[in-house]
């Protein structure tokens, strides 16, 4: 079955140039387009796509009321398209506090030069998108019902089993040795995720934190200071030789590899490898934790597309730290937590209602 998608701008040339792109997919149909968040959400309820593609400046009503709009109406999933800024950051983190999905950077160049990484980028994505939004929408005779936690001492996940069932959920064995990092890492859907879990955690939240968040360099230094003002915790983006303090999130910076010093105190800053599809990259942050504190590290990986985290949780795990995934249920994506699941690297499977309390309780 085709993926639907609604296009949604107040440029007459992205809306066509967005639509070319999207076409060229025989599997995504475009069912229609809107030129601002009014109209966008009347087609919503009309043509009832599974992605919506929006933009945020627009006449009549912009992005983020429409997204919210819909939201309320027609729950569908919007990718949002956002500005590379300290502004367009702002924005976007709204957005995806309203409710969007994701969002890509809205290059007018890429998009005239009709790329094929930009084509690539923006139908993978919307094919992604939709594919989980219909898996987490599927009865519970397909999907199985919402994990919860079951009690202290229940047996991990099987490696065996499949790509997007339900986990079999365990809680984590608070008799084990005190932590002394707590690591998280996410991607699509992390900035809403983080902010669930931040917030409810106690200003003397003993153990220091690091956050690995898929995200443009002009994003994280807005979303560190969203989350700081937010949360009784602080919350920072991360500085080369920036020291790892309790109470203290340190938010690895977009474009750049962050790691743990060998002698554990400190973070350093490195420039983003070509190599590495991801910067910063979830599994260099956890390897290098893996090698700074040993079985000491909690790391938990939350919603997000790929497998980013799997290797550097393996490596984790060898050293007898503990890793938690968010549960399939709870996640936009269901992909980076999927991948611990299947590997059988996860200590616990959790909903992300739960993760701050149990965080709490096992720090």
């Amino acid at each position: 079955m085709a993926v639907k998608v609604l296009v949604v701008d107040d440029s007459g040339f992205f809306r066509r140039r967005v639509t070319e792109i999207l076409k060229s997919d025989p599997t995504i149909e475009v069912v229609g387009t809107a030129s601002n968040g009014a109209e966008a959400v009347e087609k919503v309820s009309a043509l009832k796509p599974d992605v919506v593609t929006m933009d945020y400046e627009m006449p009549v009503m912009d992005g983020i009321t429409a997204v919210r709009k819909i939201m309320a109406r027609s729950p569908t999933p919007v990718l949002m398209f956002s500005s590379l800024t300290h502004e367009g950051a702002r924005v976007t983190l709204d957005a995806l506090e309203a409710g969007a999905v994701d969002f890509l950077p809205k290059n007018f160049e890429d998009i005239s030069r009709n790329t094929d990484k930009i084509k690539r980028v923006l139908c993978d994505r919307v094919k992604t998108v939709a594919r989980s939004m219909r898996r987490s929408a599927a009865p519970a005779t397909q999907a199985g019902p919402r994990p919860t936690a079951s009690r202290l001492g229940a047996a991990a996940p099987a490696a065996s089993q499949q790509a997007g069932a339900p986990a079999r959920p365990v809680v984590y064995n608070r008799g084990a040795a005190k932590h002394k990092l707590l690591a998280i890492g996410t991607s699509t859907g992390g900035p809403v995720a983080l902010q669930k879990v931040l917030t409810e955690l106690p200003a003397n939240f003993p153990t220091p934190i690091v956050l690995i968040q898929h995200m443009p360099a002009t994003f994280t230094h807005a979303f560190a200071e969203r989350l700081n003002r937010l949360c009784k915790i602080t919350v920072k983006e991360a500085q080369d030789g920036d020291r790892l303090q309790p109470g203290v999130a340190l938010l690895a910076p977009g474009g750049k590899q962050m790691m743990i010093d060998s002698r554990g105190g400190v973070v350093r800053i490195l420039p983003g490898d070509e190599r590495l599809n991801y910067k910063p990259c979830v599994d260099i942050t956890f390897g290098s934790a893996a090698n700074a504190f040993g079985g000491k590290v909690l790391a938990v990986v939350l919603t997000g597309m790929g497998a980013d985290g799997r290797d550097g949780a393996r490596l984790l795990k060898s050293k007898g730290a503990t890793v938690w995934a968010q549960d399939q249920a709870s996640c936009v994506i269901y992909g980076m937590p999927m991948a611990i699941v299947n590997a059988n690297l996860a200590d616990a499977v959790l909903s992300l209602d739960d993760i701050p309390s149990r965080l709490v309780e096992a720090i």
